[in-house]
């Protein structure tokens, strides 16, 4: 019996742990805030930086497609971002990119 409590408890805590971090962007919204994809320097993303990362500060490139930044709501895609290596210029997004994924 006392495995099955542990289990519980543990289940618990993980939903918990689970739900707190998906409201981060819901409380961000309500503060003025939102997720911008691709314009986090590297290591210094929010989070969600893809395959083989865990989650803040774990970007490997500058302007990651694929990893957010907090930034204030209405200015993430009217952002003015460097252009990369091939002259092409880089924006924000609301949305992941596909662009400047680290090999």
């Amino acid at each position: 019996m006392t495995a099955l409590k542990n289990n519980i408890v543990l289940g618990a805590s993980l939903a918990c742990t689970l739900g707190a971090m998906a409201a981060i962007p819901a409380h961000a919204a309500e503060d003025g805030m939102e997720k911008c994809f691709g314009v986090a320097l590297a290591g210094q993303n929010d989070c969600a930086a893809g395959p083989g990362t865990t989650c803040a500060g774990t970007s490997k490139v500058d302007y990651q497609g694929n990893a957010w930044k907090l930034v204030p709501a209405g200015t993430c895609v009217s952002m003015e971002l460097p252009s990369d290596d091939m002259g092409k210029s880089r924006m924000g997004s609301l949305e992941a990119l596909t662009r400047d994924i680290p090999a």
